[in-house]
């Protein structure tokens, strides 16, 4: 009986102990900072800049980020942040990541097989990869598997494509594609030069029937201000661009619209 009240009162006293460190020493709280996170979309994608939807959440309870930086973020998210932050929404155009690379089991021919690891990060440190021209796509899916959007795709013929609707433009595959073919352009750009190899066009038509020649129709068609030739490749102005119905030009395909999953 003795011995059960013992642990009686050193429970309570224990408990009172812990209870004064909680009230002086404990951390309180930040409830804006427990309603953004909240409102956070969980994907960790770094796409706003920060390391995570937590640090994220954390810079726009102490105003030192606008609402409306997150690519996963919706907008109906972002305004709630910024009633709650008092702060104005950072407008941001809608992006998405292309692959500028036309060059799938069709088009571009291979100077080897590969059996190795499946990853493209691994196979392009075995002379840049299977295919003739060193600047293609691998199609093995680097970029695929660190997308948790689901928004790209490996296709039958072995080349990643995007698939706009779904991009959420995080940059997650930009950083993963080792042969450095993904970017992030604007979704209201109609159209993209789908080739990155810098080699001139005769050489890089030996190797890719999709690949940017260099030939000029659609510059001289429209003039220099919409598209233009650098180094024997087509250049989209971003600022001024072409419409969808120059790519009928291309005698390669390799101008297209980003909805479009192959050339001609």
């Amino acid at each position: 009986m003795l011995g059960a009240l013992i642990f009686l009162l050193i429970g309570i006293v224990v408990g009172l102990a812990v209870a004064l460190v909680v009230k002086f020493f404990g951390v309180q709280g930040n409830p804006l900072l427990e309603q953004i996170s909240e409102l956070m979309p969980g994907a960790n994608c770094g796409g706003c800049g920060y390391a995570g939807c937590a640090s994220y959440a954390k810079a726009l309870a102490e105003r030192e980020a606008r609402p409306g930086a997150c690519p996963s973020m919706s907008k109906e998210a972002a305004h709630k942040i910024a009633v709650l932050t008092g702060m104005h929404e950072e407008e941001r155009e809608p992006m998405t990541a292309v692959v500028l690379c036309s060059g799938d089991e069709d088009k571009a021919s291979r100077r080897a097989g590969y059996n190795g690891v499946n990853n493209c990060r691994d196979a392009v440190l075995v002379a840049q990869g299977a295919k003739s021209c060193s600047y293609g796509c691998l199609g093995l899916g680097a970029c695929a598997q660190v997308c948790q959007f689901g928004a790209i795709e490996i296709t039958e013929h072995h080349i990643a494509v995007v698939h706009p609707e779904l991009c959420r433009a995080c940059g997650r595959c930009v950083a993963a594609c080792p042969k450095h073919l993904i970017k992030l352009v604007p979704k209201s750009m109609p159209v993209q030069v789908f080739c990155s190899s810098p080699e001139r066009g005769a050489v890089k038509l030996k190797y890719c029937k999709g690949a940017c020649i260099g030939c000029g129709k659609c510059v001289r068609s429209l003039g220099s201000e919409h598209i233009s030739l650098v180094g024997g490749m087509a250049v989209v102005n971003a600022e001024n661009p072409p419409s969808a119905e120059i790519t009928s030009l291309c005698p390669t395909g390799a101008l297209r619209t980003l909805d479009r999953r192959g050339g001609k």
